[in-house]
């Protein structure tokens, strides 16, 4: 068992540190936060996220798992120090490093000696080698860890994750950190630090343009009379390839897919590498969250001005299983709809308020409601509770029923048996 401190109780942190509690290790979490501190040690988690809060219940109940305020509580009797801190991007799309840098001058004085600093979060190349510049110090190391946890399977992919990468420029440290995942049954790389920094943002970047490269599929589709969703499943099958991360949508968001793409451009950009593939797969990203727009503005009906007409839409969060609306791709497409003053009503099972910056959203407390008087409904998150509405009730709410499914949620032909337009992706 291992002593451990980790900095940051946001998502990253809350699961890291819950996580290596359940593996029997003594686990204090930090965040600036007083009252989530509080919140924390007394069993409320602030995110929605299986099987989380139960861990953590368990955690706080065997001793394994506390909280405190300030990162130098947690580290001054830690050997391993997580850091597990925000990236957010600078507006040039680098990423800002202030939350890091103003840690280690917290902790690095007090850290005990031969500690290891353990970089969690997704980090920029040569992130590693800087901090150990900035805290001075022979007797401690700093190493990556990248973190590949989905919002929504965050507990199962860390407790049975398809790898583990340690970066270390010491045998001994990538030893220690190891040791600290030996119940786990998984594949261990051990790489360089700036190995492991790069193979985090490429990883997200390649998933990032595998979506962009299958939504351009289904809009070539729709112009020649395919199917995207036979012809994902057909180069799915060949193992090459793969059938994870084909499934054709609104545009792709969250809160690491833009982020990192766009730090792995700049990292690029400094380095003197003109990296034409990444930029461009942003770039009709960008495309695509407008054409889905304009799907629903196209499916509106005939001589309505858009300025009159009541969008119903189904899903904000970015993605289903999650409360996360941080870059979702449904607030974006729904951001061209305001700005032609729609008048747009949503319903997600996760969001209950109004949404910051974008306050001229009806938030809806069921999809019925949202769909009353409505003259398009558009699903743009694929909750599995929209494919089991009840459709001849929204039917008869709707003005004009048509549906513009960007996720492909529902079968076409019982939509259109009950009295639907039905408008698919890449159909």
């Amino acid at each position: 068992m291992a002593d451990i401190a980790v900095i940051g109780a946001g998502y990253v942190g809350l699961t890291t540190g819950t996580c290596l509690a359940h593996l029997g290790h003594n686990v204090t979490i930090a965040d600036i936060d007083e009252i989530k501190v509080q919140e924390l040690n007394e069993g409320e988690v602030p995110i929605f996220e299986p099987g989380l809060s139960e861990l953590l219940t368990e955690g706080i109940k065997n001793g394994n798992l506390k909280f405190v305020v300030g990162a130098s509580s947690a580290s001054r009797n830690a050997a391993f120090h997580f850091l597990c801190l925000p990236t957010p991007p600078n507006p040039d799309g680098s990423t800002n490093m202030e939350y890091f840098h103003s840690a280690i001058e917290e902790i690095k004085d007090i850290l005990p000696p031969n500690s290891v600093i353990v970089n969690k979060s997704t980090l920029p190349v040569g992130t590693a080698s800087q901090l150990k510049k900035q805290i001075q110090r022979t007797d401690v190391e700093i190493v990556s860890n990248p973190e590949f946890l989905s919002e929504g399977n965050a507990v199962q992919d860390f407790l049975h994750p398809s790898r583990i990468v340690i970066g270390a420029e010491s045998q001994e440290a990538a030893t220690r950190v190891v040791a600290l995942f030996s119940d786990i049954d998984a594949t261990i790389q051990i790489t360089g630090t700036a190995s492991a920094e790069l193979i985090k943002h490429t990883a997200n970047a390649f998933l990032a343009m595998k979506l962009t490269f299958i939504n351009e599929i289904a809009t070539l589709c729709e112009l020649v009379g395919a199917n995207v969703l036979d012809v994902a499943e057909g180069i799915g099958y060949d193992p090459r390839i793969g059938s994870t991360y084909l499934q054709p949508g609104p545009g792709w968001g969250g809160s690491c897919f833009p982020k990192d793409s766009a730090s792995l451009l700049q990292t690029a950009n400094k380095a003197g590498f003109d990296f034409e593939l990444l930029e461009k797969a942003i770039t009709l990203n960008t495309a695509h969250l407008q054409r889905t727009a304009q799907k629903v503005i196209d499916a509106l009906p005939e001589g309505k001005e858009i300025e009159k007409s009541k969008i119903a839409v189904l899903g904000l969060t970015f993605k289903a299983g999650t409360d996360d609306l941080r870059s979702s791709p449904s607030l974006a497409v729904i951001g061209y709809l305001l700005d032609l003053n729609a008048h747009v009503s949503a319903y997600d099972p996760m969001v209950n308020l109004p949404i910051e910056d974008m306050s001229k959203i009806e938030i809806t407390s069921t999809a019925y409601e949202a769909a009353n008087n409505a003259d398009a409904l558009v699903i743009l998150t694929e909750w599995e509770e929209f494919a089991d509405l009840n459709y001849e009730r929204i039917h008869e709410a709707m003005c004009h029923p048509v549906v513009v499914d960007a996720r492909n949620l529902l079968n076409p032909q019982d939509l259109e048996q009950q009295g639907f337009q039905y408008i698919g992706l890449g159909q």
